[in-house]
């Protein structure tokens, strides 16, 4: 078994939508930086409010931004690459940040967690299945984006023979442990998003 110590912090107190930055200020304060979720949200990630034009609903892609506010219980989210890039601004000097999105289970635990290195991970809210929509227009495109419902962020940080054990920013769950299998359909589910980072050569 390997699970690494890495500080916890809960969303339910102020983040209801937070769990992509409240997991990643967690593998922060793990990497020794003194910042906390207020500032992570207030000074690095891309947010963009929605909109309603002529009857439909319009707002951001979660690719480029964290649709709504992580404040507010009625927005949604963002994808890999918004924690990239907010990742970057705060770390960039030191560290690779790497869009792991795709990268198998197998390769995930080898590359950073048998390195003792926490991994930002997309799955579903306490593995619930995944629901489609709702849906909205996209701002500079007009195309129509279908988000996926019990989308959840947390941090991967150990694994077993039969599971894998994550710091769970949802409801207070603390360090939780979830069957492998179920892990898995629940990240595929939501594109198999996750974010590494690696110290850079000097």
């Amino acid at each position: 078994m390997v699970k690494i110590e890495v500080p916890y912090i809960t969303q339910s107190i102020k983040y209801p939508t937070g769990c992509e930055s409240v997991s990643t200020v967690m593998l922060l304060q793990y990497l020794g930086y003194d910042i906390t979720v207020d500032e992570f949200i207030a000074e690095y990630l891309e947010q963009k409010a929605f909109e309603e034009r002529d009857g439909q609903l319009y707002g951001p892609s979660p690719y480029e931004s964290f649709c709504g506010s992580p404040y507010d219980e009625a927005s949604f989210g963002c994808y890999a690459p918004v924690i990239c890039h907010a990742l970057e601004k705060v770390i960039g000097e030191t560290y690779q940040v790497i869009n792991e999105t795709g990268t198998s289970m197998t390769d995930l635990l080898k590359k950073y967690i048998d390195h003792k290195m926490p991994v930002i991970f997309w799955a579903c809210i306490n593995m619930r299945a995944p629901i489609t929509g709702p849906e909205w227009k996209l701002f500079h495109t007009g195309e129509t984006f279908t988000w996926i419902s019990n989308e959840h962020c947390m941090l991967l940080i150990g694994y077993d023979e039969e599971g894998y054990y994550f710091n769970d920013p949802y409801d207070n769950n603390g360090v939780i442990r979830y069957e492998k299998k179920l892990v898995e359909d629940r990240h595929a589910a939501q594109h198999g998003m996750a974010v590494g980072i690696r110290q850079k050569e000097r």
